[in-house]
């Protein structure tokens, strides 16, 4: 295949600063820039996925996000703009990939930040939806459903979409593909007035004791929701930047004059020899030196210094050397008078057939027999 590369002309958008930017890629904005289907009469369908990128750069901007599910799905680019890009064009590279035919289309996206009037809104609440996905609650009726359940409970003059996460994104664990489980999406939403009643429900002691123990809160606006948004209540967080006391600190700045250390003196280009044989002999010669000498202490101890058996016995009283010789004496006795006891071997001890010649052993006691060890059995008859 010959690999081809088209390129559309610029599209310009132009978002606000703080408020949810959401621009969708179109697959069938991009196939009729790649060859038809090549069975005639057949819708082409073929696999296309997109690649984004800020000009110049590897990767999209901090603030900017993308989503595409599988190659035959819209991609979505989508984020909250930030305030430090205001009146600087932010471009984006876009880039379709066919996956069939390997051919590629590419356009930029021109993001003229504007700024907003009413940002940033200070009441802001985030929920944490259980059963949507991001590309899911990206879509502009879904949104639009949500901004309307809030607006009903939180009855704001104005209401926008101040930012759009994946669970993912925040640490989330990858659900299981069974039972259609979701990944769960954090949306935050910012209103001009203060939180409702109902919202404020989720600090009361009750319901957080109750969070605590991982069980659901009881609030009173959840049904507004649960027809088609399932909201975690625990997750919910209320920030009013009204209250959020400023830290900064006033930095006291000196003169920003070093104190006078005296000029910098490096070290000579010419390094002198150094003799290593003083450090060879602490280390080494001086701990052996040590070693030998308690190895001859203790060998002059251990041979050198051995009292014997004659020193001993001049040492031990004459009636304990008696007592001893006699024990010993009887001992031995005893012994030669066991080896003289002529008992018979017992008849289950004896071969009833002769190893060899297989006759029958008559049992006889033979003289050859060792008696030494017989035990004290009379003979079976």
């Amino acid at each position: 295949y010959t690999i081809l590369s088209k390129v559309h002309s610029d599209r310009n958008v132009y978002p606000s600063a703080g408020v949810l930017f959401v621009h969708v890629l179109e697959r069938e904005y991009f196939k009729g820039e790649f060859p038809p289907y090549p069975k005639p009469g057949e819708i082409s369908n073929d696999p296309i996925t997109f690649n984004t990128n800020l000009m110049g750069y590897p990767d999209r901007p901090g603030w900017l996000r993308y989503i595409q599910r599988t190659p035959y799905s819209d991609g979505v680019l989508y984020g909250s703009p930030t305030v430090e890009n205001v009146g600087k064009p932010t471009i984006i590279e876009i880039t379709a990939y066919n996956r069939r035919t390997f051919e590629t289309a590419r356009h930029n996206l021109i993001i003229n930040i504007m700024s907003a009037e009413d940002f940033p809104l200070p009441y802001q609440a985030e929920f944490f939806i259980r059963n949507m996905n991001v590309e899911e609650m990206l879509a502009s009726e879904v949104l639009g459903d949500f901004l309307g359940a809030v607006k009903n409970v939180w009855q704001p003059e104005r209401l926008n979409a101040i930012n759009i996460t994946s669970a993912l994104d925040r640490g989330g664990r990858v659900p299981l593909p069974i039972n259609d489980m979701k990944e769960g999406v954090y949306v935050m939403v910012g209103a001009d007035v203060p939180f409702s009643s109902c919202l404020r429900e989720v600090e009361n002691p009750q319901n957080q004791l109750r969070c605590s123990q991982e069980m659901e809160p009881v609030i009173t606006c959840d049904k507004k929701f649960r027809t088609q948004f399932h909201i975690d209540w625990c997750k919910i967080s209320l920030v009013d930047n009204t209250k959020q006391v400023s830290t900064f600190q006033e930095v006291i700045r000196g003169e920003g004059i070093l104190p006078d250390g005296g000029e910098y003196k490096p070290p000579s280009d010419t390094l002198k020899s150094r003799d290593y044989y003083s450090d060879f002999l602490i280390t080494l010669a001086v701990p052996s030196a040590i070693a030998l000498v308690l190895f001859l202490i203790l060998a002059y101890i251990m041979c050198c210094r051995r009292e014997g058996v004659e020193k001993r016995n001049m040492q031990t009283p004459d009636i304990q050397l008696v007592h001893h010789s006699a024990i010993q004496k009887s001992t031995k006795e005893l012994r030669d008078m066991s080896k003289n006891r002529e008992i018979a071997w017992p008849l289950s001890t004896l071969p009833v057939f002769h190893p060899v010649t297989g006759e029958i052993v008559p049992p006889l006691h033979a003289d050859s027999y060792d008696n030494t060890s017989m035990p004290l059995m009379q003979t079976q008859q």
